[in-house]
C-alpha cells in the first residue's frame, strides 16, 4: 500500500502515476543513454525523460542534453556516437558524495610556498 501511495504522489522517488500513464498512451520512445535512462517524445513534439534510479538532471549525457533542448548539432540523431579515447564517461554531480573533489581529501597538510608576514 505504501509503495502504491509512493508511486501516486511522491515524484522524486520515480515517476508519478501520472507520467506513467502520460508515457504508455502518448510517448514514443526516442531511445536509452548508457546509465539506463529513458527518452520519449510525444506526438506534439514535447520531450520527457524517465530516471532509471535516482532523479538528478545531471545525469543527462551531452548528447542527450542536446536532444532534450532542441539543439541542433551533428550529433542529434546520432545518440550512438563513438566517444575519442582521451574522452572520459560521463558522471553525475558527485557534489556532497564521497567522490566529490576536494584539494586537501587525504588531510595532507599543505605546503606553502610562502611566508606570512607578522607585525
Amino acid at each position: 500500500m505504501l509503495t502504491l501511495l509512493k508511486k501516486i504522489f511522491i515524484w522524486w522517488n520515480q515517476e508519478t502515476l501520472g507520467t506513467k500513464l502520460k508515457t504508455i498512451f502518448y510517448g514514443k520512445l526516442a531511445g536509452c543513454d548508457s546509465t539506463g535512462n529513458k527518452y520519449y517524445e510525444s506526438k506534439t513534439g514535447k520531450r520527457w525523460i524517465i530516471y532509471s534510479g535516482e532523479i538528478d538532471a545531471s545525469k543527462i549525457p551531452g548528447e542527450w542534453y542536446s536532444w532534450m533542448h532542441f539543439t541542433n548539432n551533428r550529433i542529434q540523431n546520432n545518440h550512438d556516437l563513438e566517444k575519442y579515447s582521451w574522452q572520459k564517461p560521463h558522471q553525475s554531480n558527485q557534489t556532497g558524495t564521497d567522490h566529490a573533489y576536494h584539494p586537501n581529501k587525504n588531510n595532507e597538510q599543505i605546503k606553502k610556498k610562502y611566508t606570512s608576514w607578522k607585525g
